[in-house]
Formats: structure tokens, sequence, C-alpha cells
């Protein structure tokens, strides 16, 4: 065992700050990462401060962080996929049983033993939970390591561990491609990874925004189309015509008003997590044989595919870099929509 640096929070008001946490010893299949580059994710902020508390209860010192990108600096003596000086990536999971249905059907964020990032009980008892990516270095087994594409640079890669494969599967699963007409629903985190990777899969994108103002980037990312959700009469337009939509927002909204844009036997999956519950109407649904759905990010094996995939097309997620000391800034930036499209941190600022 050894100590790490680390930016930890204590509760759920404290704001994180400094400190060193316990990481294992490589053992047989381990990879040991320098951390280089780790992305904020909505997600961090809501375990920090105990939101989801109901559905996941935040365990202190929690240290957030699985969107890791880093550079092997050890390996196990069993690791074959992995060397010393590769640059790979570590994303939501770092541990699963590889036995259950789950597993064995490339579905590892499902196993009912997944061990994620951070906030998950530790199997190797370590520490009471696993420690994320706010941190110099981590400990990860093998097969939760991915190999990130060369030519990607490597803070824009950060955000595809988790916004990344969480829109990208989706889209693969309803077949996204030439010939379909896509709506995303939100331009932050996901929605701009949304808009990037169904344009790069051939898909005709239109992009639903409250803001006008959003139009401009919203082309640029890749959109073929925006619609200004507020006015009714661009929105008709638009009635059942979609193959699918893709709800990235976590506001509560009229989820059955996007319902009634997708056409016969299409699909809505929501990759947002509103709060509260959002109410469907069951007309909706049955006039046109829709599916409204959920995705919750990808297993090892597509996460895999869509680094792969983003490796071939250049793309990855537009990001600002920030010091591991404006994390706490960047939170409440954050809830105020107030980057384009994902803060990133610059872990060598934690030696600072």
């Amino acid at each position: 065992m050894y100590k790490a640096r680390a930016y930890a929070c204590v509760s759920p008001t404290a704001v994180l700050a400094g400190t060193t946490i316990p990481r294992r010893d490589v053992t047989d299949r381990d990879v040991q990462i320098e951390i280089l580059f780790c992305g904020v994710c909505h997600s961090d902020l809501h375990t920090a401060r105990d939101e989801w508390h109901s559905v996941m209860q935040t365990v202190y010192p929690c240290v957030p962080g699985h969107e890791i990108i880093g550079r092997v600096t050890q390996v196990g003596a069993g690791v074959t996929r992995f060397k010393v000086g590769d640059v790979v990536g570590v994303g939501c999971l770092v541990g699963s049983d590889h036995t259950c249905s789950n597993c064995k059907n490339g579905l590892e964020q499902f196993c009912p033993s997944a061990t994620f990032t951070y906030n998950s009980p530790d199997k190797h008892g370590t520490a009471p939970v696993t420690y994320g990516g706010y941190s110099d270095s981590v400990v990860v087994e093998e097969d939760m390591v991915l190999r990130i594409p060369t030519n990607l640079e490597l803070s824009g890669a950060a955000p595809l561990l988790c916004a990344g494969i969480t829109t990208y599967s989706p889209l693969k699963r309803q077949g996204v491609g030439p010939g379909k007409k896509v709506g995303v629903v939100g331009l932050g985190g996901l929605g701009h990874m949304g808009v990037k990777l169904a344009h790069a899969m051939g898909a005709h994108v239109t992009v639903f925004t409250t803001s006008p103002g959003k139009r401009e980037d919203a082309l640029k990312l890749g959109a073929d189309e925006v619609v200004v959700s507020k006015n009714a009469g661009e929105m008709k337009k638009h009635a059942s015509t979609f193959d699918m939509i893709l709800d990235c927002v976590s506001a509560d909204h009229d989820i059955n008003a996007y319902l009634s844009l997708v056409r016969t036997g299409g699909n809505l999956t929501l990759v947002g997590a509103p709060e509260k519950p959002l109410p469907v109407s069951a007309f909706a649904l049955f006039f046109g044989n829709k599916t409204l759905g959920g995705s919750m990010i990808g297993g090892i094996a597509q996460t895999q595919e869509m680094l792969d995939f983003c490796g071939q097309h250049g793309i990855t997620s537009d990001v600002e870099v920030i010091p591991i000391q404006k994390v706490n800034e960047a939170y409440e930036r954050m809830l105020k929509s107030d980057v384009k499209y994902r803060f990133v941190i610059d872990m060598a600022t934690l030696k600072a």
C-alpha cells in the first residue's frame, strides 16, 4: 500500500481540498497509472454533495473523478495488454465479477458486483470505498483499462470515458447511421458529444435548445438544424419525423413534447438525469408504437469501440482545462452551465 495525493471532500457541505489517500500495491493483473488529466462530470458534483443519497449514499472522504487519462508506470507480472509508458484511460468502472450474464454480454456496468471508480465498496480492502481520479495515481485491474488512440489530444479525450460512451452507446443501440434523423435535446457536456458522434455516424442531426444563442455553436459541432424548443411553430414542423431523440437534459422538462416528434416505431432515450420523475403520457407512446428508454454508460468492449471510433474520426470533447485548485469554482460554474462544454483537470497541478 502507498499514499497518493488527491482532492477530497469530507462532508456534503465541505469543499474539495488536498489530502492523501491509500492506494493498493500492484498485484499480478494490475496496472498502476500516473493520472495526467481527469474530467469533471456532473455526477462528481452530485456525489460529492450526496445529492443522490436515496440511490447511492456518499461515503466520506469522497474523491470523485471517473474520466481518467494517464500513463502506465507499473504493471503486474500477469499483465499482457499494457506496458510501462502506454497512454491509457479509466472510465466509470474499475471492477466486475466477469462471470455473470451481464459481464458475458459486455454489460459490466450492470454486473451485480460492479465496482465503480469512486464511492463503491472497495473489494481489495484498501479503503472503505474506491477513490476516483482527482488524484495523482491509481491502480486498476487490467481488464478495466482502456487504450487511448495516439492521435487524440489527451485533455479532450478524458470526457470520452463518460460523456462519450454515455451518448455513443444508445446511438449505436438504435442503429444510428446514414439516412437516420436524430434529435439531440440540450447542448451541454453530454449533448455536444451526442451531436459530434451522431454526425460522424452519418445521421442528419437536429439540436433542440431553449437558448437561441447556441445555434451557431450547434452548427459548428456538426448539427444540420437547430430548433428553439420554446417556439411551438418550429417544434410542430418536426412532428413524427425523428428516428431517435437523445435527451441529454437533467433539468425538469416536458418529455411528451419530444415524444410527439418521434416517428412511428421510433425511440427517445434519456441520458440526462432529472432529479424528479418526468410525467409521461401513455398516449404519446401508444400512437406510433414509440419506445422510451434510458441508457447508462457502456461495457468495457463498447467503450474501447467508442474510443477507436473517436480516434478514426478525430473526435474529442470541447474542454476548458483547469488546475485542481479551481475545482470548487468549476463546480459552481457547472451549476450555471458556464463551460463549453466540459471541465478537465490538469493533474500535474496537484504537485503545485
